[in-house]
């Protein structure tokens, strides 16, 4: 596919031998010509002769059932002709660039397509412990495709970013296990038990890194495509600078007549209160709304310090964090993404590729 691209310096070099020769405009002819999108160079697809592309590397973000977009990001790289060198995610970053460095993507993919809600709740297999699914079923299934696999052991170079408990350090897992670092890294903290790996107890990397882009770099990726499944939910992160809890008009009017007649309307505004009062949030909602919060502030922290060079932000905005059914429409999002920044792969993937 690469060689049916425009190519960003041929194109530039087609500019400047057009002003030398004096080409002028056209009488009549519009003012703008909507410009073609800037593709990658076919000269710089793997193998060329005379030039060495950037390593490339892909840091794959947290997100739950979004993260099926990881799928779609990854298959139309691959129609384009690219191929990452460096693969680091966290939480489901992790297991869908594990699986892909494990030669695995068509058989998680194929799974991702065929989960129903029932499916997705029977995997869901709920205990009492240090959270609310055990995870063993997950792990089963890991384990029946990617096997005894060690990280050392795969073609791509990969690394799944975890947390340790009590300390809270960020850890890399580079080496051991395959499936064992997946668990770590997905481990959502209230609602998988947490993963004993190497002496340490871990759980879910987005606490500390949810976008692993320092991870990606540090692991020698010289060009790196961040994806950000949490870009695309607006209004989250604002500062409310006033606000206070005000009683409705009819209670202050009961308030003034307490007074008189405080023994009756206190007794039946009580009775009142009680009937009107609003559920709160349950525990898992709360446990997973927090973890976002907290997963948001730290993403928009840490790529502030250290952005990409290419930023993918699928349209993910309306699909749930356990709408692993979904499958179908996240991958397609997915894939839409790298399209819209097809420009910026080719304006950075030219800019970063020397002679050598």
């Amino acid at each position: 596919m690469l060689q049916d691209l425009l190519g960003l310096r041929a194109m530039m070099r087609e500019d400047g031998a057009s002003q030398a020769a004096g080409v002028t405009a056209v009488p009549g002819a519009p003012d703008t010509v909507p410009a073609e999108p800037r593709q990658l160079d076919p000269r710089i697809a793997p193998g060329t002769p005379g030039l060495r592309r950037p390593r490339l590397g892909l840091a794959l973000g947290g997100g739950a059932a979004r993260g099926w977009a990881h799928i779609g990001v990854i298959r139309a790289l691959e129609k384009a002709g690219l191929k990452p060198d460096v693969i680091v995610g966290t939480s489901i970053g992790a297991v869908v660039g594990g699986c892909h460095a494990a030669g695995k993507l068509d058989a998680l993919e194929a799974f991702a397509r065929s989960l129903t809600k029932s499916r997705v709740l029977w995997l869901m297999d709920f205990h009492i412990g240090s959270g609310l699914i055990s995870g063993e079923r997950l792990k089963k299934l890991l384990d029946q495709e990617v096997g005894d696999a060690s990280i050392e052991e795969l073609e791509t170079r990969f690394a799944a970013v975890a947390t340790e408990l009590r300390t809270g350090h960020e850890i890399w897992l580079t080496r051991g296990p395959l499936v064992r670092a997946l668990q770590a890294s997905y481990a959502l903290p209230g609602i998988f038990d947490p993963v004993q790996l190497g002496g340490r107890w871990l759980f879910d990397g987005a606490l500390v890194n949810p976008i692993p882009v320092t991870t990606t770099r540090a692991m020698s990726a010289e060009l790196v495509i961040a994806v950000n499944l949490n870009n695309d939910l607006f209004g989250r992160g604002a500062v409310i600078p006033d606000h206070g809890d005000q009683p409705p008009q009819e209670e202050m009017a009961e308030t003034i007549a307490e007074g008189l007649f405080s023994p009756m309307l206190g007794a039946a505004r009580s009775f009142t209160q009680r009937i009107r009062r609003t559920p709160g949030p349950g525990l898992a909602s709360v446990m997973v709304d927090a973890f976002n919060i907290t997963q948001d502030r730290i993403a928009r922290s840490r790529l502030a310090g250290d952005p990409p060079d290419v930023h993918l932000k699928p349209r993910l905005g309306k699909i749930g964090l356990f709408d692993f059914h979904r499958a179908e429409e996240v991958i397609r999002l997915g894939e839409e993404s790298v399209a819209h920044a097809m420009e910026d792969i080719a304006i950075a993937m030219d800019a970063l590729t020397v002679s050598g």
